[in-house]
């Protein structure tokens, strides 16, 4: 990703449904970008982005992000393509555990995963807000 298609990946979460209210895509973007540790890949042809995996690791593991693919681009083979360039980024750097977090109501998106071999692993996710989100 470049620092102009900042405005084209977030107009793309919004379309492909990835993006929730209370997450900034602009603050995410940047957070991730300023890592050394994380990326934000994307797929475009001449005109404009199609998909994206916002991609980060801490040295044991890695956490796949905002996986989407334009709407009139979906079924043609795009998200596997960059879920494949995540993984790949990932093993380049020595990591071995992937892993990514469904929407428990959101059947297809889980369906797609486990067709690429992600398991539900029974665990369960707890979060804290402990301050502002850096911009």
């Amino acid at each position: 990703m470049r620092d102009a298609d900042t405005d084209a990946v977030v107009a793309l979460w919004h379309a492909a449904g990835v993006s929730r209210p209370w997450n900034d895509p602009v603050t995410d973007l940047a957070f991730a970008r300023r890592s050394p540790h994380a990326t934000v890949l994307v797929a475009a042809d001449h005109r404009r982005i199609l998909a994206t995996a916002m991609v980060g690791e801490d040295g044991h593991r890695d956490w796949v992000y905002y996986v989407a693919v334009d709407p009139a681009h979906q079924g043609t083979g795009l998200g596997a393509a960059v879920m494949e360039a995540a993984e790949g980024w990932l093993r380049r750097r020595g990591i071995w555990k992937v892993q990514l977090l469904v929407r428990a109501d959101n059947a297809a998106t889980r369906h797609f995963y486990e067709h690429r071999g992600y398991q539900d692993t029974r665990t369960l996710c707890l979060q804290k807000i402990i301050g502002e989100a850096a911009g």
